[in-house]
Order: structure tokens, then C-alpha cells, then sequence
């Protein structure tokens, strides 16, 4: 524990000499919501309503860039101080409600005293100072480009960038405020809104229309061309790549519009005020849902050994998560099934109508590996937790193929026409909200017109997988354990 307030740290001492710290103030400590897989992530006791965040980069992507957080909050209990989600930075100094006040840093948690007890339903605006550093040895938060900086939060990562109540539960409406050399472009989630060039540097404004959830910011700073274009109802598309590549990128930048109005033509109305992708020039090992601005690779566009419909149900499978991650999003982490199991489905769908990729095939292969998948990392409603020092190793087989195969069987049990209105239903009825599995099975019950809680009791928390309706031959392998499927 470190204690970055001199005044704080004062109290503490003389408290601990009279005996009393105990009764007089209690120390600081790491908090949580409770999710039983990022049991510290996360706060209660204030719901996070706005975050205003002002990035101030230098040019060089080694160096800490100077950063000022704003968070307008309400909140939901009776409180003395406050904790947010904060590492790999150092705070210069916080105020609530523009006073001065004390913090400490505890673990992965920054602590603010409210000067006063706060009751519940009370708004208040905390105001921390501090640098945003991209460590080279964080486990993601920044991503470190050829020629600057994105990011990549998820899954609990957004808090090594900026202090924040950083799960998915609490969204929340965002402004970003980048300030570089004028020679480099930021963008960043939601709409431009300013740009201010003031001598060498220049600010960049984006606020986002719709909430989100901290895992999905995005803010990238380089030597980028912004492209436009338009897409299905007149939506504005923007797709940032590097502006070596603008011409080499266009064969893929291009496809969006089809892409959206295929996931339209089957869920509805794209749920954003803009979309694009932001091709960075960097080795991540993923591509990222980022709200509105969805993160690739450079190298998915740039290889040779991938047929044009697998990389294009890739680019599906990110859009897809628009819907279903970012305007639905997880109410806890072992809810991420329904994110990715959904993703799968439609880039499954994608690969079947563009390319040599039958889904019943992807399936039934999907249905041999689920045994070993769930040994493996839990089934897909109850995953294991990540092993320490793992961060993503929550995004296991289970999760993608394993979690589509739920909705496979889904279909199977309920038919195509019901399985179909009930994603529409489910992106239309959560849209903009947070959701859970439970939310899931209660929405395809009553889509059915049945009670679906024990068929999908076996297939969302079995450790073994269920027989698949309609296909009583399909089997599964044992897993490595020794034990029988």
C-alpha cells in the first residue's frame, strides 16, 4: 500500500499513535462489486454517470502522458469516500465537487475521502490529476503502435489507462480530449466534436452518444488517415489506418457497408452513432470490439494465407459485437457467453454464405471438443477464473465456439423462425442496458412460449455437454483428464 496524500497520511499516523485508527479512520482498502471473476473489479456504492478524460501526449509512446479524469457520479448509498479502479499512473492530486481532498493508492485501487458523509442519490464530480503510463509490461490498458498509441481495456484493463469504475455493469456516457503534436491525428469512440490547433500541438475532441462500458474505450494517437464513407440509412463510417497503408487498406475498408446491412438484415438497425475500423500497426494476438471503432491488427490485412471470407467474418464477428457486448452488455463477467457465443454465430453465419465453411460442420466439430472445452475452463455460463497473472485467459474455446454451440442447440430446441425473433428481441428490448444470462433465459422462454430453464440449465452449466437436439449421433471426445464423455 502507498499513500499518495500528505494530509491522509498524517491523520492515519497520529490515529495509529492515540490507538484509535480503528474507530477514527479506518484504512483504506481495496473494494469490489463481487464478480466471481474479477472479485476487485469494480466499486459499489455510486453509479458512474459521465467521464470526462483529457490525454496530453508528447510524441513519444515510451513516456507517461499527463492525463486529467473527470467522473460525474451518483451515488447509491450512504458514503465517506470513494474508490476507483486505478494502476500504472501516479495521482498528483484529486478534488470532489472542486475542493481539495485526500486519496491513496491501495493495491489497484485509488481511494478518495469525501471530506463528509455523502447520502444516498447525492451527485458529485471527482477530478483526479495523474499520468496515464504505457508500461511496457502491463497486460493491456495501452497498446504500443509503430507510430503511437491505441487501446485494447478489455477485459479489466481500462484502469491502467484512466481512474474509473472500471466493469462492465456501469456504463457510462464519455468525452475525450486529446491533445498532440499537430502532425499526428487522435481519434476516439463517438463523434468528433472540436479540434483545436494551438502552436505545435493540437486537441481533438470525441463524445460518444450512447454509454459504455470502460473495457470498450478507444483513443488512438499516430501518423493515420481518417477515411469516410457512408454506410446503410446514411450512417458515418470512419475508418482510421496508417497512411502508409491507405490504398493497400481500401479492398477491406470498403466491405463494411455490406457488412452492416447483412447484420441488419437479420437483427436490426445498427444500434451507434458511427462505425469504422482502426487498422493499428501493432501485434496483439486479437482484434477488439472498441465502441463504434472496432481495433484489428495490421497483419490480419496484410497476410496471404487467409482467404478473403475468413478475414470478412472476422470484421463480422467485431460488428457483431456491437449489438451484442457493447449496446447489451454483460452484467457480469461470466455472462461474456452470451457476447461471444453470439459474435461466433454471426461470423459462423458469414463463413457459411461466403465461403467453404458449413455452420452445421463448424458445430458438430464444436460439439466433439465441448467435453475437453468445459474440463477445460468451466461451461460456458460458469467460467474458471483466469490464473493469476493470466488477465485473458478468460477467453478460452468455451466462450466462442463452445458458447455458439449453446445457440445452436437453442435453435435446434425452439426452431429457426423463434430462435430469430429472439435476438431480435434481445438487442432490441436491452439495447443500451446491461443484461445476464438469467435475462437470457427468461427472454428465450418467453419467446418459446415455454419454459426453457431446465434445457438450458444442462447446456449453460453442465460440466458435461447435452445431446444436441436433432442430432443423436454427434459425440463428444473425452477430455484430457482421462475421464469418459
Amino acid at each position: 500500500m502507498f499513500l499518495t496524500s500528505p494530509r491522509l497520511r498524517a491523520v492515519l499516523l497520529a490515529a495509529t499513535s492515540a490507538g484509535l485508527i480503528a474507530a477514527a479512520v479506518p484504512a483504506p482498502e481495496p473494494l469490489g462489486i463481487g464478480d466471481p471473476l474479477f472479485p476487485h473489479l469494480g466499486n459499489p456504492g455510486y453509479d458512474v454517470l459521465a467521464y470526462d478524460i483529457a490525454l496530453t501526449y508528447g510524441g513519444d509512446n515510451r513516456k507517461a502522458l499527463d492525463a486529467l479524469t473527470t467522473i460525474d457520479a451518483r451515488t447509491t448509498g450512504r458514503l465517506e469516500r470513494v474508490n476507483l479502479d486505478f494502476a500504472h499512473g501516479t495521482v498528483e492530486s484529486v478534488t470532489v465537487d472542486g475542493r481539495p481532498a485526500d486519496f491513496a493508492g491501495v493495491e489497484e485501487d485509488l481511494v478518495v475521502e469525501l471530506g463528509r458523509p455523502v447520502d444516498a442519490g447525492t451527485r458529485i464530480s471527482i477530478a483526479v490529476t495523474h499520468t496515464s503510463d504505457p508500461a511496457a509490461d502491463a497486460e493491456g490498458g495501452w497498446v504500443r503502435t509503430s507510430d503511437g498509441l491505441a487501446m485494447a481495456n478489455q477485459a479489466d484493463a481500462a484502469h491502467r489507462v484512466f481512474p474509473c469504475n472500471d466493469h462492465p455493469a456501469d456504463k457510462a456516457r464519455f468525452t475525450f480530449r486529446v491533445t498532440a503534436p499537430k502532425d499526428l491525428v487522435a481519434v476516439a469512440n463517438g463523434h468528433a466534436v472540436d479540434h483545436v490547433v494551438t502552436g505545435s500541438t493540437a486537441t481533438w475532441t470525441y463524445r460518444g452518444a450512447h454509454p459504455m462500458a470502460t473495457e470498450l474505450a478507444q483513443v488512438s494517437i499516430g501518423r493515420s488517415a481518417v477515411v469516410r464513407r457512408t454506410g446503410p440509412h446514411g450512417l458515418p463510417l470512419r475508418d482510421v489506418v496508417p497512411v502508409a497503408d491507405r490504398e493497400r487498406m481500401e479492398p477491406w475498408l470498403r466491405k463494411t457497408p455490406g457488412h452492416l446491412r447483412w447484420m441488419e438484415d437479420r437483427v436490426g438497425r445498427y444500434p451507434f452513432e458511427t462505425y469504422g475500423v482502426l487498422v493499428a500497426d501493432a501485434t496483439t494476438g486479437f482484434e477488439l470490439e472498441t465502441q463504434t471503432l472496432s481495433l484489428f491488427e495490421r497483419g490480419l490485412f496484410t497476410r496471404t494465407d487467409l482467404p478473403e471470407w475468413y478475414i470478412e467474418s472476422i470484421m463480422v464477428h467485431e460488428l457483431a459485437h456491437h449489438w451484442f457486448g457493447n449496446s447489451v452488455t454483460p452484467r457480469a463477467w461470466s455472462d461474456l457467453w452470451i457476447n461471444e457465443g453470439h459474435a461466433t454465430w454471426y461470423e459462423a453465419l458469414y463463413a457459411q454464405e461466403t465461403g467453404q465453411a458449413p455452420l452445421e460442420r463448424r458445430m458438430r466439430d464444436a460439439y466433439a471438443a465441448s467435453d475437453q472445452w468445459r474440463a477445460a475452463g468451466g461451461p460456458p455460463a460458469a467460467p474458471h477464473p483466469s490464473a493469476p497473472g493470466d488477465k485473458s485467459g478468460l477467453f478460452r474455446p468455451v466462450v466462442y465456439d463452445g458458447s455458439a454451440l449453446v445457440l445452436y442447440a437453442l435453435r435446434q430446441e425452439i426452431g429457426a423462425a423463434a430462435f430469430d425473433e429472439l435476438q431480435r428481441r434481445w438487442v432490441t428490448e436491452y439495447a443500451h442496458a446491461t443484461a445476464g444470462t438469467a435475462d437470457f433465459v427468461r427472454l428465450a422462454s418467453d419467446t418459446a412460449g415455454r419454459d426453457l430453464t431446465g434445457f438450458l440449465r444442462g447446456w449453460l452449466y453442465g460440466e458435461k455437454t447435452p445431446p444436441m437436439p436433432g442430432h443423436p449421433d454427434w459425440r463428444g471426445k473425452a477430455p484430457s483428464n482421462g475421464k469418459p464423455a
